[in-house]
């Protein structure tokens, strides 16, 4: 078993300098935050409250048990993500939050937000937070408050396997898994938002603020010429006492949120399980870690100074520790849970690929959770490392994390670029959850290289015609490219277009990871098979 040491001086220039340079990254994140949580404005919040709804994450603050956590999942989405208008959150609270001792998945539409409208990325987000709730075997609870679709938007909305129906279909095959699905209507939902409570197990409907109808007054009076209001259409006494598409009549947020407490309690759904073994603080502080990520990007990240701040006791059992030494390999635990621990101490070779890949093999096996922390610039590459098969033997790797069944966690804490972020477990190979740092960055390629990828293709063009670029050329060429990489890169861009579920601070990551792995832990177990590993 290795126990990690630490060798940082706390007090030294350049802990200060990494200290500050992280300070910059945090401002951006916080930034980003701020505006976000601002919902749709001052004024939409005082309308809102005008009619007598609370807003998004007050109702779910009074949803949930008192002095619970509430792991929120896409914040940032939306953040500046359109030119023409903001869409706070994507208009949508989402996350996972204990309800009568239980743990459930819950969707709040933010109708400060355009009213609680429907954009692509809105879609994104629901059926994100469904999935989480199917993979963690989570009851979800929706507080409906919705315009329905954003029409403009509707080519990206409407028709495809993963646009709104899906949002329908989910909510009919986790209902048919035995995960509760209730609702409650608290404000408007229209058209095929209806769905939503006329879908779920439980539906409970305010008086005077809820309404539930495929077609509003306005489309009633175009299509059939009757005037009708929005109450006695599809309002709450309508639909307790005569339609019979709501369940529970509720006499303000308050109510509904109080009886969607009592469904929960009287559901088959079980607390979340206790971790197996006693849990154990680091030896070392993990608020050190901004101050021990160097200021320079180009720098490695000492990786076991890190692991001494996340996993309990500092300690791990190490897997192959002196065979491919740029990943790092072993089993340790975070706050009591078990965890197999994947991580990067420099670019990836074949024989560290191999060693990850069979890392996986025992874990699937051994039902061991996976903790994959990004710092990767990807595969090594040259002349002799193709002959050497490094392809081959990244695709084993690449195979072993797509094949795996036990639940995998990815937290990038410093770059993942290109084939080393496939390989490491990134967005597209199914991670229960994934976030990043302030400082982490994530894209194709790095900047630099791809500004000068594409500088030696744009030269190479320029000779084919007998013209040449000169050096200060070369560098007007690269550096708009260095810029967008760097824009789309950051952490905030990645969190608004739901690339990663969270951004959190270094500090933050035991407490994020406990509630991850205390879900999966209570979660139905898959078998892994594996399929062919190129030898």
């Amino acid at each position: 078993m290795t126990v990690f040491t630490s060798r940082i001086d706390r007090n030294g220039a350049a802990f200060r300098r990494n200290l500050e340079a992280f300070a910059v990254h945090r401002a951006a994140v916080e930034a980003a935050r701020a505006a976000t949580l601002a919902g749709g404005g001052t004024e939409a919040l005082k309308l809102h409250r005008s009619r007598g709804k609370l807003p998004a994450r007050e109702r779910i603050s009074h949803l949930l048990d008192p002095a619970t956590p509430f792991l929120e999942i896409g914040q940032l989405a939306g953040y500046e993500s359109r030119k023409e208008d903001a869409v706070a959150s994507a208009g949508i609270v989402a996350g996972i939050g204990m309800v009568e001792g239980r743990a459930c998945a819950i969707v709040a539409n933010d109708a400060t937000v355009k009213g609680g409208t429907y954009y692509p990325l809105t879609v994104k987000k629901h059926v994100r937070a469904q999935q989480v709730a199917r993979e963690n075997g989570l009851p979800c609870i929706y507080l409906v408050d919705s315009g329905g679709a954003f029409l403009p938007l509707q080519e990206d909305l409407f028709p495809d396997e993963h646009h709104f129906g899906r949002i329908f279909r989910n909510i009919a095959e986790l209902s048919a898994m035995g995960l509760p699905q209730i609702s409650a209507v608290m404000g408007q939902c229209t058209a095929g938002g209806a769905y939503i409570p006329a879908m779920s197990d439980e539906t409970v409907i305010v008086r005077d603020t809820g309404t539930i109808y495929l077609g509003g007054p306005q489309l009633v009076q175009a299509a059939t010429g009757e005037v009708v209001d929005a109450q006695r259409l599809g309002g709450a006494d309508v639909h307790t006492r005569s339609s019979a598409v709501a369940d529970h009549f509720a006499h303000d947020d308050y109510h509904a949120l109080a009886l969607v407490r009592e469904i929960v309690a009287r559901s088959a759904t079980h607390p979340l399980p206790s971790p197996p073994t006693p849990p154990q603080p680091p030896l070392y502080d993990s608020s050190d870690i901004p101050g021990i990520i160097s200021a320079n990007p180009r720098e490695p990240l000492p990786a076991r100074e890190i692991l001494a701040r996340l996993l309990d006791g500092s300690r791990m059992i190490e897997f192959r520790a002196r065979y491919g030494p740029t990943v790092i390999c072993g089993t340790g635990a975070i706050n009591g849970w078990p965890v197999g621990v994947v991580m990067n101490d420099g670019v990836l070779f074949s024989e560290s690929a191999q060693k990850a890949a069979n890392f996986i093999e025992i874990c699937a096996q051994r039902r061991i959770p996976l903790l994959f922390l990004h710092n990767i610039s990807g595969f090594m590459v040259g002349e002799a490392y193709e002959a050497g098969g490094i392809a081959r033997h990244g695709a084993k790797m690449v195979a072993a994390v797509s094949c795996a069944r036990v639940p995998k966690f990815s937290v990038i804490i410093g770059g993942s670029y290109g084939a080393g972020n496939f390989a490491m477990c990134g967005r597209a190979f199914g991670p229960r959850l994934m976030a990043m740092w302030p400082n982490a960055r994530t894209s194709v390629m790095g900047g630099e290289q791809a500004a000068t990828v594409l500088a030696l293709v744009r030269q190479a063009q320029m000779e084919r015609r007998g013209l040449t670029m000169s050096p200060e050329e070369i560098e007007a060429f690269k550096q708009p490219v260095r810029e967008t990489y760097e824009r789309a890169s950051n952490p905030v861009h990645a969190a608004s277009r739901l690339w990663i579920d969270a951004v959190i601070e270094p500090a933050e990551t035991r407490n994020w990871l406990t509630l991850g792995l205390a879900l999966a832990a209570g979660a139905p177990h898959e078998d892994t098979r594996f399929g062919v590993f190129r030898m």
